[in-house]
């Protein structure tokens, strides 16, 4: 056995401390480990499913939209590379109103790659995320995963948090964050509540084959229901987010085979041919939601239990690699100067830098959600008239891009592509 090999299993036999715990070690929570890990930070990092069990296929058959921002952030931390990921560059993203058998309406509005120089974007399947953060972690000597672990309890002190395992072990650490999702038990534990509300609506995803290639193209087709992203992968496949009433979802989710696709293809642009599903079907509740603060006496929360919003953009998972670039930065600032990981106004520093960001991409897609969920004539006529504004305005065009792209605001060096 190699001494480096010893001491990390001396480090999960015996040391169960470190500078920080994160409790949850999905997509956010691995990225943040990763981060703190390769800037020299001791992480605990407390998941309760086994890494093998969340890279099945059968597990999470979603993808992800990853922004060119956070495509940086994966860069730098090593995790991004696109062949192994099998990542495909969104250059054209195509946004038009539309009706189910009327298909999509004119005008519409066209963000095109060129204008900015780079891809708008990736898609990425989940899984694949979780292989590399998980070779990424084993190589990581200050990075301890405990999982399958579940916390039994956890105590704030003035000096730091101690926690018990539910298999009897106990772990110490100087901070404790949360990436525990969005129904975070950590989060009520601690007596942060959130605001927020249920959509009258369900998500529905699914991959899907189709006949004509998608030459990079994701649309957006908003249809009265909710919208119908249509979102390139490699091959001639591409990811399906569909909107849809939460109460017609359960019929559309138990329809045979061949009725799903009739269903699918009604709603489906021409561009892409025949098209048919060629995987499983999930859905789930669509539900907003956004913690009044952020932080807590030597704790901080991240990603999806800090908030939650609609998919209408793609932006839940790069909020949460936001929510990681800024926390990793003011943790790593704080270590260099010498300062305590948990004090108030280092925290503050990440309320501050994150707050606003999270509530206005809430309330944007809150906002545009109400605006195109609907075949009311007087709205639809001014959405399409903003729609074919925002078209003929480059400089408006280019400022949605980098809003989307997280690009615009005060960037963390994570999300230039530089090291912490």
């Amino acid at each position: 056995m190699s001494a480096e090999a010893h001491h990390r299993g001396m480090k999960h036999a015996a040391d169960l401390s470190g500078d920080v715990l994160v409790v949850g070690g999905g997509l956010v929570g691995a990225t943040l480990a990763i981060a703190l890990g390769r800037a020299g930070l001791d992480v605990l990092v407390v998941e309760h499913l086994a890494p093998p069990s969340t890279v099945v296929p059968a597990f999470d058959g979603r993808v992800s939209s990853i922004a060119y921002a956070s495509v940086r952030l994966l860069e730098a931390l090593e995790l991004w590379d696109a062949e192994r990921l099998e990542a495909q560059p969104i250059l054209d993203i195509i946004v038009s109103d539309g009706t189910v058998r009327g298909g999509a309406a004119s005008p519409f509005l066209h963000f095109d790659h060129g204008e900015i120089g780079t891809p708008l974007g990736h898609l990425v399947e989940n899984r694949h995320l979780r292989i590399a953060q998980h070779r990424a972690l084993a190589a990581l000597p200050t990075v301890h995963l405990l999982a399958p672990a579940a916390l039994a309890e956890v105590r704030f002190g003035p000096h730091g948090v101690d926690a018990q395992l539910a298999d009897g072990r106990q772990v110490s650490a100087t901070l404790c964050i949360a990436a525990d999702g969005r129904d975070s038990p950590l989060r009520r534990q601690v007596g942060i509540k959130s605001l927020g509300w249920s959509y009258p609506q369900s998500g529905i995803v699914t991959t899907v084959a189709h006949e004509k290639p998608h030459q990079a193209i994701a649309q957006q087709l908003f249809l009265p229901a909710g919208p119908f992203a249509i979102l390139p992968m490699q091959g001639n496949r591409c990811s399906l987010v569909w909107t849809e009433r939460a109460e017609l979802t359960p019929t559309l989710m138990a329809l045979d085979e061949e009725r799903f696709t009739a269903e699918l293809a009604a709603r489906f642009t021409d561009f892409l041919g025949d098209v048919r599903p060629i995987g499983p079907r999930w859905s789930y509740p669509l539900r907003l939601h956004l913690a009044r603060t952020l932080v807590a006496s030597r704790f901080a929360l991240a990603g999806d239990a800090a908030h939650a919003i609609h998919p209408i953009a793609g932006q839940g998972l790069n909020l949460g690699l936001r929510d990681v670039a800024a926390l990793s930065e003011v943790l790593v600032d704080a270590m260099r100067l010498g300062l305590d990981l948990g004090a108030p106004d280092v925290l503050a520093r990440y309320e501050r830098w994150r707050r606003f960001d999270a509530a206005a991409m809430a309330l944007a897609t809150d906002a545009i959600n109400a605006l195109f969920s609907n075949d009311l004539p007087p709205l639809r006529a001014a959405r399409d008239a903003g729609l074919g504004l925002v078209d003929r305005v480059a400089p408006l065009r280019r400022l949605f891009m980098g809003l989307a792209g997280g690009d615009v605001g005060e960037v963390p060096r994570l999300l230039k592509g530089a090291a912490l």
